[in-house]
């Protein structure tokens, strides 16, 4: 063998790495930064594929524009939020959801990526509190509606359709989570997640 042969052999091969080896989490944690650093209005795909360094051929096979990445970003951190918040050492159904939503809630109204987005880019939104559900809102339907089957079951959460039950919580809590800051300042939020969890008690409490 040749001299030539035997080093090529030996280095280590500079093809980049196939698009599908690439991990969606380490484009939508480039994504997270860029968005916290400059905005989303500033924020291109190609920005986004720079800073996760990978090629925008790639970016573009699994999300079509900034605004589809910001939104697979919002269902994965709300999601993280939801699996976190919902904890199964409740003493019944009703205190679980209500604890649940209430720090759902108020991480939402502190989280980073909310606050740039309302601050720089609120109309990204308006599709989502106006004309829509998005990902992450159907995902919090779901698991509400799962909570109030479980209270109805063990007797903490009075009778009603749990569907429409879960869709008032939630209108409920995104007023409370997007609208909050606007009616209290960052000292007074424990009193919003008081008067949100006497409220949404009251709401289900059988009667």
């Amino acid at each position: 063998m040749s001299q030539r042969s035997s080093d090529l052999e030996s280095t280590p091969s500079a093809r980049p790495t196939p698009a599908n080896a690439i991990g969606e989490e380490r484009i939508l944690d480039a994504a997270y930064e860029l968005l916290l650093a400059i905005g989303m209005r500033r924020m291109t795909m190609a920005d986004i594929a720079r800073h996760a360094e990978v090629s925008r051929a790639t970016l573009y096979r699994r999300w079509p524009n900034v605004q589809a990445v910001v939104a697979a970003l919002m269902t994965r951190e709300w999601t993280t939020a939801l699996m976190s918040a919902f904890q199964p050492d409740a003493v019944d159904g009703r205190a679980r959801l209500v604890e649940g939503v209430v720090e759902v809630v108020g991480k939402t109204r502190t989280h980073p990526l909310m606050r740039k987005i309302i601050e720089l880019d609120p109309e990204f939104l308006t599709p989502y509190l106006l004309e829509r559900r998005g990902s992450s809102t159907v995902a919090h339907l779901a698991l509400v509606a799962e909570g109030i089957k479980a209270g109805q079951a063990d007797g903490s959460i009075r009778g009603g359709d749990p569907d429409w039950l879960s869709r008032q919580i939630i209108l409920v809590s995104l007023a409370s989570a997007v609208s909050g800051p606007v009616l209290a300042s960052h000292e007074e939020y424990p009193l919003l997640d008081d008067e949100l969890r006497a409220m949404l008690n009251r709401y289900l409490v059988p009667e």
